[in-house]
């Protein structure tokens, strides 16, 4: 597992349809073993594509014959990868089977999110489900990298002792950082000052320490955006939505580009750092060395100082603010309605570019649309060329509950096994 996967996971396919996958050809010279390889991921996949199925359904969903079907549905219930239930299911035609669903011990993936202002670990099982929760509210602005990945390791490791407990066992860790991040490194995160920091290899051993006699799992690390724009890919309520911008607010602002299905990395895996794009030549003086950037106007400390709430209190303050609003004093709807302007106007750029469906705000925006929308949907009627994006469009919507980098990153982990069950035990390693 590495930080390089893309929008391949739960909920994806090539059909347009969530959740449906096509076999990949595999040509005329695959060996009898690659053939049953991925023929164990197709099935695995189709049975926690569906959520409750029958070794017939899995047959009609992937074109493979009833007994190839069951052969690969055996191997996969020995280990541990799906169970079978006594009740019957009569969801297709012909005879009523017993129902398979993915197990819910075994394999499992843990998402560690490191924000400005806290850190989140999430473990889900095979079926993404969202099993165990931590979240510290920490300062982590200046700290001392080792310092703060140690902290984090130390809230996974309480969270993988809580996995265990429940008969999980993730195989891989998968961390969700602000800034660019490429070959495991941070190469720039200026809101937590990060520049060059190793950050995969740091981790892995404060968590092996923690964890003495415990396997070592692998570790992988992307941007929080993208792996939050994947959570909302895989488990938000974009209905066929496959070509979507992302944006996350938080100490500063995050973005993210899927189309058809896939994560947009960029050439070099910075791509969506819509956050700092300038939108005044003469505006503040940014921690990313430049002016008036988005994140300037937009980004939480902006937004509570411009509305006279301290850019300390955090998420506090953000309540706080929601609160202010819907009393319409005049200051914090002012001060909203600026920051949605100024979204606007960098969002009708990107719009013009890539032509998404769906315009998301997650992060502390989500709250917060009904004074945001407005203005954004103003701008965004203005400058948008195709004329698809007028006033009140609910193509601009907000974030799924269910969608965060922290749990992007734990169905990330998973990827691997789903892709290859035969090298990934499904009680454990």
């Amino acid at each position: 597992m590495n930080g390089n996967h893309t929008g391949a996971g739960p909920g994806s396919g090539a059909s347009g349809r969530a959740g449906r996958h096509a076999p990949t050809p595999l040509g005329p010279k695959a060996d009898r073993e690659t053939v049953r390889r991925h023929n164990l991921s197709l099935v695995l996949r189709a049975v926690r594509d569906e959520g409750e199925t029958t070794r017939a359904g899995v047959a009609a969903r992937v074109g493979l014959t009833r007994a190839a079907v069951s052969s690969l549905v055996e191997q996969l219930l020995e280990s541990g990868f799906l169970s079978e239930s006594g009740k019957t299911f009569s969801g297709q035609a012909g005879r009523p089977g017993t129902v398979l669903k993915v197990a819910r011990t075994g394999v499992a993936g843990c998402g560690v999110e490191i924000n400005v202002d806290y850190v989140s670990v999430c473990v889900v099982d095979l079926a993404g489900t969202d099993r165990v929760r931590l979240v510290e509210h920490l300062d982590n602005r200046g700290a001392p990298p080792g310092l703060v990945l140690g902290r984090a390791a130390g809230i996974a490791a309480r969270a993988l002792a809580s996995a265990a407990e429940q008969e999980l066992h993730p195989v891989g860790a998968a961390l969700a950082l602000p800034g660019l991040v490429a070959e495991g490194s941070v190469r720039h995160a200026p809101n937590l000052g990060w520049t060059a920091v190793a950050a995969e290899t740091p981790f892995a051993e404060a968590l092996a320490a923690l964890r003495p006699g415990a396997p070592a799992l692998p570790v992988g690390s992307e941007n929080e955006a993208n792996l939050a724009a994947l959570a909302e890919l895989w488990f938000g309520g974009l209905g066929d939505v496959r070509s979507f911008l992302y944006l996350t607010g938080e100490i500063g602002v995050g973005g993210a580009l899927v189309l058809n299905g896939e994560l947009l990395r960029g050439a070099h895996g910075f791509a969506g750092e819509i956050g700092h794009v300038s939108v005044s030549d003469d505006g503040p003086l940014c921690r990313c060395g430049s002016r008036g950037c988005l994140e300037q106007y937009a980004g939480q400390s902006a937004l509570l100082r411009a509305a006279g709430i301290d850019e300390g209190a955090g998420a506090a303050g953000v309540v706080d603010l929601e609160r202010r609003a819907r009393a319409e004093e005049p200051r914090a709807v002012a001060a909203l309605t600026q920051a949605g302007e100024m979204l606007g106007r960098v969002l009708s750029g990107a719009v013009n570019l890539f032509d998404p469906d769906a315009v998301v705000l997650g992060g502390i925006y989500s709250p917060l649309l009904p004074w945001l929308a407005p203005p954004t949907g103003a701008e965004l009627s203005t400058r948008v060329v195709s004329g698809l994006w007028p006033p009140g469009s609910t193509r601009l919507r907000a974030s799924s509950p269910a969608a965060d980098a922290a749990r992007g990153a734990a169905a990330l982990t998973v990827q691997d096994a789903l892709a290859d069950p035969m090298g990934y035990g499904g009680r454990g390693r």
